[in-house]
């Protein structure tokens, strides 16, 4: 899952950026509200972290465009401002929560899984396909007779194909949703976490595979 980040106190986003790819997801960080827009625009998040007080354009102005256009992205707001009235505001121009600073790392952590769990409809953390199951709260991959805890890309790259099963998924759309569209990442780096995955399957003895397209991407498939 990816994150954006709009937060312009350097040292905050910092932090923040570490812990949601310890916590297995992928985060841009942005400073301002125009390059949060211009991100938005160009990429494809799951998620937005929206800081209220930012410089060129407010965070409460960013809300407003996204939804002006029908974006439906969940939006959580960042603010120093603990006034109802601030709250009731940025509610009302569409954000999903609100969490006023400082907060507690597990309080965001919760509000963004709570917050992207309503989006998704999303009633249980685990995906099964095949005799494997991806747990979404705990990152194991798991079948009858095992499991492991997937490292932060494996995850993302597995909870990719398996919330897509059948579906060849390209090459370029791993690195977009997981490394970034203006990453510098090589192609190839995604065959190196499909060939951790395949191992992984191979180990659980998966009655599921990751096929190759060649030139193409990556699909989920049943064992013919």
């Amino acid at each position: 899952m990816r994150i954006l980040l709009a937060e312009d106190e350097r040292s905050l986003s910092r932090a923040l950026v570490a812990l949601l790819e310890r916590s297995n997801y992928s985060a841009d960080a942005v400073y301002d509200g125009e390059e949060a827009l211009a991100y938005l625009e160009a990429g494809n998040y799951d998620a937005l972290i929206l800081d209220i007080m930012m410089p060129k354009v407010d965070g409460l102005t960013v809300l407003r465009r996204l939804r002006e256009k029908g974006n439906p992205i969940p939006v959580l707001l960042l603010t120093a401002k603990s006034e109802v009235s601030d709250k009731v505001l940025g509610l009302d121009t569409g954000a999903n929560d609100y969490l006023t600073k400082p907060f507690s790392t597990q309080e965001l952590m919760a509000r963004i899984r709570a917050m992207t769990r309503t989006q998704t409809g999303q009633v249980s953390s685990r995906i099964t396909f095949g005799n494997i199951t991806l747990d979404q709260a705990t990152f194991e991959l798991s079948s009858p007779t095992g499991s492991f805890r997937l490292a932060n890309k494996e995850y993302q790259m597995m909870e990719l194909l398996i919330c897509n099963p059948r579906q060849l998924i390209p090459t370029e759309r791993f690195l977009e949703r997981i490394w970034g569209y203006d990453s510098d990442v090589e192609l190839n780096v995604v065959w190196v976490y499909i060939s951790y995955l395949r191992k992984k399957l191979t180990a659980l003895h998966a009655d599921i595979q990751i096929k190759v397209t060649r030139n193409a991407g990556y699909s989920l498939e049943g064992l013919s």
